[in-house]
């Protein structure tokens, strides 16, 4: 954040509120840029850090106490920023990784998991957190940090941990060397029971996210 938004907040550098910005303004900033492609080698354990990073401002939110906005009803901060664009960049980015299999509320019983897309949720996450955004940069802090802390409870909490999740097992099959069931046939718009998402995994080369980690191949 630069140091004329601090000075129009007027607000302690160190302070929870400008530490919460500065992290999800970092997670914005950083993740746009890799969406751009110009380092495709790089863009899985990049992401990998960068959602890490997001979580642990989101732990910091989870963990205060609830926040009230000053005002009964949300002001208007404009028409969102369209996130199209990021996505159809991630998403041509990921292939042929995107899709990822994923149990929303692992207290629900006999839940089966559903098939996602890193990319539709990195746009979901950075929607999310630039709605927050544009109230803390109109001077409206607490309704920033309460539009924050309420959606990382609905939305982009969740969505980042299913996420990294997905991130730290494509980086965990490269290191050790466990080449991935493809996922050839698996897609977000069917509904699939456990056992045809395990049928319908079949091969992703291990090269596909070996090389960008420096990992070589087994012959």
């Amino acid at each position: 954040m630069s140091d004329a938004t601090l000075h129009a907040h007027s607000l302690d550098p160190d302070s929870f509120a400008v530490q919460i910005a500065d992290s999800i303004e970092s997670f914005i900033v950083a993740t746009t840029e890799v969406a751009k492609g110009d380092e495709p080698d790089s863009a899985i354990p990049f992401l990998l850090l960068e959602v890490s990073q997001l979580l642990l401002a989101g732990g910091r939110l989870g963990a205060h106490e609830d926040i009230v906005p000053e005002e009964r009803y949300e002001p208007d901060t404009g028409p969102d920023m369209d996130v199209d664009d990021l996505r159809e960049r991630f998403a041509a980015m990921l292939d042929p990784v995107d899709v990822f299999s994923e149990v929303f509320d692992p207290y629900q019983p006999r839940k089966a998991p559903v098939p996602s897309r890193i990319s539709d949720s990195l746009a979901d996450i950075i929607m999310d957190l630039r709605h927050g955004l544009a109230h803390y940069r109109a001077g409206r802090t607490t309704e920033a940090l309460w539009w924050w802390q309420f959606s990382y409870f609905s939305n982009w909490g969740p969505t980042a941990s299913a996420t990294l999740r997905a991130l730290q097992s494509l980086v965990s099959h490269v290191r050790l060397d466990q080449p991935l069931e493809a996922l050839d046939g698996l897609d977000t718009d069917e509904d699939m029971a456990d056992e045809v998402l395990a049928e319908e995994a079949g091969r992703v080369m291990l090269q596909e996210i070996a090389a960008p980690l420096g990992i070589r191949t087994r012959k």
